[in-house]
């Protein structure tokens, strides 16, 4: 499903986003925090993304694009828990395109799409203690901090305590199946 924003455009992954998303993935920065660390090469990428590219699954991928500029910035995602309608969400920008409000745009339109068009009942981010800017990013979307994990995440070569952040709909708004 295509998402749209007042300044992004939000494209579902295909095929032809691989190297895109491999490049993104690739970036020093990005891999900072990121559990995958930086892909051998683009099979690595390939294979992290055929859950999203299968028809039938769980996983939900966009590509993000500027509009006014038609320029790929960066990837988002949304894994499903059926059994418990709660969705998992994840993202990455390009550096250049850090301190526009860009990833929180994203982030609140597919957090919308999952309550108003999934109708999951809870959705959930994880990034690691350390992640300031991430931190930031989902208390500004109206995620609430939940719980800690400690030493769950292995980024490189050290394990980081993680973070768990959730969003319910708001108050009489819950979804309906």
């Amino acid at each position: 499903m295509r998402l749209e924003t007042e300044r992004l455009l939000i494209h579902p992954i295909t095929e032809k986003d691989i190297p895109r998303i491999h490049d993104l993935h690739c970036t020093k920065e990005i891999a900072e925090f990121n559990t995958l660390g930086i892909p051998v090469d683009i099979s690595v990428t390939e294979k992290l993304l055929e859950n999203v590219l299968a028809e039938d699954n769980q996983e939900f991928g966009w590509t993000i694009w500027e509009k006014s500029t038609n320029y790929f910035i960066g990837e988002l995602g949304m894994g499903i828990s059926p059994e418990m309608d709660r969705g998992e969400i994840h993202y990455a920008l390009l550096p250049d395109a850090w301190g526009n409000g860009y990833a929180a745009e994203a982030v609140k339109q597919i957090i919308k799409f999952g309550f108003e068009t999934l109708h999951l009942q809870s959705i959930e981010a994880n990034t690691p203690t350390e992640n300031i800017h991430s931190i930031k990013l989902l208390e500004r979307v109206g995620m609430t901090k939940e719980s800690i994990q400690q030493k769950t995440l292995l980024i490189g070569d050290d394990w980081f305590d993680n973070y768990t952040f959730a969003i319910a709909p708001p108050d009489g708004q819950l979804p309906s199946k």
